[in-house]
């Protein structure tokens, strides 16, 4: 079982949609669900939901009751100015909630959560540039996170370590790319951590003058005890996606699956350090923006431009629709899971 949050622009407004998933994917409302609270970019633990509302600049705290539904309790309100608050994450303990602050620079603010009242306290700012507009994600052991944007063509894939107080500082690292097969390089966006100590990252190939060189590929990239990066994909071993890029993807719990999405939506197997291997074709054709999982290999997809939810149901041979998928919501903005 899970509970399943949407965030839905009906209107100028956003509202938070709750649904209780049943073993078999098949979805019920929360009690009080369609919530009225003015927010999107969803994040939470196993006892608080965070999002942010639309002015950009506070994150509202909501308690989560045993039957899913949601209560405003607190608003924060950062201190910078001139940009927006967006992408919220938070560590494996769910005890800091980090978001990124989106202006020029781009920065990662780190916050506390108090668990009791579900007040959030700053911890640190950590400016990082215009190539840093992405969310970090987590390894394992929960004191490494990485990810990787191409700002002007320029391909970085950079590191943070999180310190046990929850505060974030930049890893000194420089990860190596595979070769672009025809002499160019490759873009990379993002990146999606296993259980373990292991990351996949889309990396787009470019010829020498910025032309598209074929599909978008798969890399794996492993984390020592110190947080460097290394790899051992290749053009010709990291398989090529079908979704037009990878804008958004998404690794189960398990480490055993890697959705992908974009023009479509596409599911990998994933092999810890050895390569990525394809599982399915397109399970849709719909643009998909937001991707989940729950700890009982389903995914969840929305599509804001078909206005759908989609929930497919994962096992080691096939993937499945689950009952009533897919579902119509009006401009579905953000997606999160909180495995039950």
């Amino acid at each position: 079982m899970a509970y399943l949050y949407v965030s839905s622009l009906v209107g100028t407004k956003d509202q938070i949609l709750g649904y209780e998933a049943a073993s078999n994917g098949a979805l019920t409302p929360i009690p009080g669900s369609p919530f009225a609270y003015n927010v999107t970019s969803l994040a939470l633990n196993g006892a608080w939901l965070f999002g942010v509302d639309q002015t950009g600049q506070n994150i509202d705290s909501f308690s989560i009751a045993s039957n899913g539904a949601l209560t405003y309790k607190d608003k924060y309100t950062t201190t910078l100015t001139g940009g927006a608050l967006y992408d919220l994450f938070l560590d494996h303990t769910g005890s800091s909630l980090y978001a990124i602050y989106y202006t020029t620079n781009n920065d990662y603010l780190s916050q506390s959560i108090d668990q009791a009242t579900g007040q959030l306290s700053f911890l640190n700012d950590l400016a990082g540039g215009p190539d840093h507009n992405v969310a970090l994600s987590f390894v394992g052991n929960n004191q490494f996170a990485y990810a990787s944007s191409c700002y002007h063509f320029g391909p970085e894939i950079f590191g943070v370590q999180r310190a046990s107080d929850g505060t974030l500082s930049y890893l000194n690292i420089n990860p190596p790319f595979p070769a672009e097969k025809s002499g160019g390089f490759y873009c990379p966006w993002a990146a999606a951590a296993d259980p373990a100590n292991h990351l996949a990252i889309a990396l787009s190939p470019l010829t020498g003058n910025w032309g598209t060189d074929g599909p978008t590929q798969l890399a794996v990239y492993t984390a020592d005890t110190s947080g460097n990066l290394t790899t051992t994909s290749t053009y010709q071993n990291m398989p090529s996606v079908l979704t037009q890029g990878a804008q958004t993807y998404w690794m189960s719990p398990s480490g055993k699956y890697l959705a992908v999405a974009g023009a479509g939506l596409q599911i990998f197997h994933f092999n810890g350090a050895n390569p990525i291997t394809k599982f399915t074709g397109l399970l849709t054709t719909d643009t998909i923006d937001k991707v989940y999982w729950d700890n009982a290999n389903h995914l969840y997809a929305i599509s804001q431009s078909a206005g759908k939810l989609y929930v497919f149901s994962v096992t080691a041979t096939r993937v499945t629709q689950a009952p009533g998928s897919p579902h119509k919501i009006t401009s579905p903005q953000s997606l999160i899971v909180l495995p039950k």
